[in-house]
């Protein structure tokens, strides 16, 4: 058996066993590629007048305004975003699991809306393309995988398509619009399949990274990062006396000051400690609609003193290296959105395209299967009539 047969059973029986996962993810993240968009469009509650005069209320009054709303919870932080945006306090908690954001008015404290994750739409796609709606342990590493063999059958759908010579080359880059079904089906599994590889790639690399441990360190370390990619938190000092200078938290005056030193920010997140020994985290945002352009801070609840801790979520954006700027890019590497807009259309379209594989994939085996089938029943036949005669 050559190389290129050999590759071509490899692709065959992985794309049949992973083939309904793939679609699944793709069709899925095909749906959120817009997501953002969307909502904006149509949901009022995301957006707030700002007055002509007034001033923005403190982290605590908004945690206030938002506990009140949602009695028995308490809220764990708080995002201010651009002007014209509401303030959003978010409510989480593992056991018993339940997700809440409290959106208001960030000048009246006014509520807007009450939001719970299990009445949402596109959260509901969302535990498709991460966990296919089953329960987070089984599923994560099933789509792990998946992605996995994805990758798998990109590299071997390269080593099918490479042609063996020029002529057999301009065949391989147009569909056949007049030709059979099957040889229709057969260029757009194909060709379609070579245009989208590049794009097809980064979702599964940047997928992986969220899906294996091992993966993720070996592309964070290929790309020359240092110390520990798992998220992580420094911790308070308990052992200090806290200070109290004014009726003011520590979160609001870690908020002030986020302010008038990054005067220029888009929006900033900070976290509402839950014990003694949890630190103030806290992100400021240059970039709306993205993630990565962001510079991490951490502080000490009762000191105020600024934390560091070694990981790349840590740091100013401008000063970190490029391991750490690729790691805080891949999430809005993996939608498109750093692109912007042209690139969530791509996103959307190679998401599509990578829907479609799997069933293209599927009737080119099932259609060369009902065709060997009659072909073997000819040729007993003739043997038949060999002995007979």
């Amino acid at each position: 058996m050559t190389t290129k047969k050999l590759v071509g059973k490899l692709h065959l029986w992985l794309g049949l066993a992973s083939g309904l996962v793939v679609f699944v993810i793709s069709l899925t993240g095909c749906i959120l590629a817009f997501e953002q968009e969307i909502k904006n469009a149509t949901q009022p509650y995301r957006y707030s007048k700002p007055p002509v005069s007034g001033r923005l209320l403190l982290p605590s009054e908004l945690k206030a305004k938002a506990e009140a709303a949602l009695p028995g919870k308490p809220a764990n932080g708080v995002l201010y975003e651009e002007p014209g945006r509401s303030a959003s306090v978010g409510f989480y908690k593992a056991d018993p699991e339940y997700y809440y954001v409290v959106y208001l008015d960030p000048y009246t404290g006014k509520v807007l809306k009450v939001w719970n994750e299990d009445d949402d739409f596109f959260h509901f796609i969302l535990h498709g393309h991460y966990y296919l709606w089953l329960p987070e342990k089984i599923g994560q590493p099933v789509v792990a995988s998946a992605t996995l063999i994805f990758l798998t059958l990109l590299i071997s759908g390269l080593v099918l398509w490479w042609p063996k010579n020029k002529r057999a080359a301009k065949q391989r880059f147009s569909i056949k619009w007049n030709a059979a079904w099957r040889r229709q089906n057969y260029d757009l599994h194909t060709v379609l399949g070579f245009y989208m590889l590049a794009i097809g790639l980064i979702f599964a690399i940047t997928g992986l990274v969220w899906g294996f441990q091992w993966f993720s360190t070996a592309v964070y370390r290929a790309t020359g990062g240092t110390g520990s990619v798992i998220y992580s938190i420094p911790p308070s000092d308990t052992t200090v006396m806290p200070r109290v200078l004014s009726a003011m938290t520590s979160v609001d005056r870690v908020w002030l000051k986020l302010r008038q030193e990054n005067p220029t920010q888009k929006g900033i997140n900070l976290s509402f400690p839950q014990t003694p020994g949890e630190s103030i985290y806290s992100y400021v945002n240059y970039r709306p609609g993205t993630y990565y352009k962001v510079d991490y801070h951490y502080y000490d609840q009762h000191t105020l003193k600024e934390l560091s801790v070694d990981s790349p979520y840590t740091g100013k954006y401008a000063e970190i290296n490029l391991a750490r700027k690729l790691r805080r890019m891949n999430y809005d590497i993996h939608v498109g959105a750093i692109w912007g807009l042209p690139g969530k259309i791509l996103a959307f379209c190679a998401s599509l395209v990578c829907a479609s594989l799997p069933i293209t994939g599927f009737l080119i085996w099932w259609g060369r299967r009902k065709k060997a089938k009659p072909a073997q029943k000819r040729t007993t036949m003739q043997t038949a009539v060999k002995q007979y005669l």
